[in-house]
């Protein structure tokens, strides 16, 4: 879920009750450090655009 652009942080903890630092801590450990990286760029960039996003 946490890869999806359309899932926010707030939903992955409504559903599964982990929070935003365990969920980047979870993809950090999952993704090679590439991945991880492009991941976390592309979540800061929709964050600055929409507040409600992640």
């Amino acid at each position: 879920m946490a890869l999806s652009d359309h899932v926010s942080f707030g939903d992955i903890e409504t559903e599964y009750g982990i929070s935003e630092k365990q969920v980047k801590l979870l993809m950090r450990t999952e993704l090679k450090k590439s991945s991880y990286r492009t991941w976390r760029k592309r979540v800061r960039e929709f964050s600055d655009r929409r507040t409600n996003y992640k």
